[in-house]
């Protein structure tokens, strides 16, 4: 079997699914939304007709929920799956903790952010800040500490700029943080349907979480073995396909790595062909640009469809 193209169908890149968004979201375990702008373009890859209205519709109605996730990056997360995923990649307030000494805060306690936002509804990072006597990545580091007790979560982005709002308030209770008895193995098989062929190394890397007790979980899968069809997608930037595994060889040629990750946590939009990455792209306004590494299909319908679904 094609490896590569056994990834693609696992990531829904073919189209063939019928999931809708909250479906998406789920099958792919949680989707990676350090930037916001560009999850929507994630799962307009993948959703045949999806809207950003709706997906705006779904993240205010709390069916989706942009929270800290796998590797402590944000990820966005179907609200049914928080209950037994969540405790397992929820922020390590370790990190925070040493920032903020680092920074000279002083009151460095979960119950500081969440006391903030009870009961104010969505706050921009500005007006978190506010309300904490804080500023800059002080404000960050106090909200994801009362995440690590699920007290915190975003909210939509207002005028493009994320905001933060106290679980409770919006999803009507916090967070659970104690892991669920056989989570571990749920999650293995989760990550498995959205990843196969993956070993647990992949799952570590994915996860952030210890090699051992994923190796220990690890059973035989039931995933789909399918592999895709030609396909033609513009993947965003920090799409899950050049972020999934514990490389990205599948994707990216040796000679091309640099121009699609070129350090600093980057990882840029992607002209994704038959799995491989044959080109980076670049959008101002309407405007749809295409650096290729080599002759490239026709990506008209491919830019039409991404014009739907931004009205751009």
């Amino acid at each position: 079997m094609d490896a590569r193209r056994r990834r693609v169908a696992a990531q829904l890149l073919d189209r063939t699914h019928t999931l809708g968004l909250v479906g998406a979201v789920r099958h792919l375990l949680a989707v990676q939304a350090q930037d916001p702008a560009a999850v929507p373009l994630a799962l307009r890859a993948r959703v045949p007709g999806a809207t950003a209205a709706e997906l705006e519709t779904a993240r205010r109605q709390g069916d989706l929920v942009r929270c800290w996730g796998p590797r402590g990056t944000l990820h966005l997360v179907a609200r049914d799956d928080l209950d037994w995923l969540y405790p397992l990649v929820k922020p390590n307030p370790a990190h925070s903790l040493r920032r903020l000494r680092q920074l000279g805060v002083d009151r460095a306690e979960p119950a500081r952010a969440a006391t903030a936002l009870a009961g104010q509804g969505p706050l921009t990072k500005a007006e978190l800040g506010e309300r904490l006597g804080a500023g800059g990545q002080a404000i960050v580091h106090l909200a994801m500490l009362a995440a690590a007790e699920g007290l915190v979560v975003l909210g939509p982005e207002r005028a493009g700029k994320p905001t933060y709002v106290h679980a409770a308030d919006w999803l009507g209770a916090p967070l659970p943080t104690r892991p669920r008895d056989g989570a571990l193995e749920r999650l293995v098989a989760r990550y498995r349907a959205a990843h196969e062929p993956a070993g647990p190394a992949d799952l570590a890397a994915w996860s952030g979480l210890p090699l051992a007790p994923l190796r220990t979980a690890w059973q035989p899968s039931t995933a789909d073995t399918r592999e895709a069809g030609p396909v033609v997608r513009l993947l965003p930037a920090f799409d899950e396909y050049l972020l999934g595994w514990r490389t990205r060889d599948h994707a990216v040629a040796p000679e091309h790595r640099k121009l699609v990750h070129p350090g600093g946590g980057i990882i840029k939009a992607a002209v994704l062909v038959d799995g491989r990455v044959a080109g980076t792209w670049t959008r101002a306004g309407d405007r749809i640009d295409v650096q290729p590494f080599a002759p490239l299909p026709d990506l008209t319908a491919e830019i039409e469809d991404l014009r739907r679904f931004t009205g751009k």
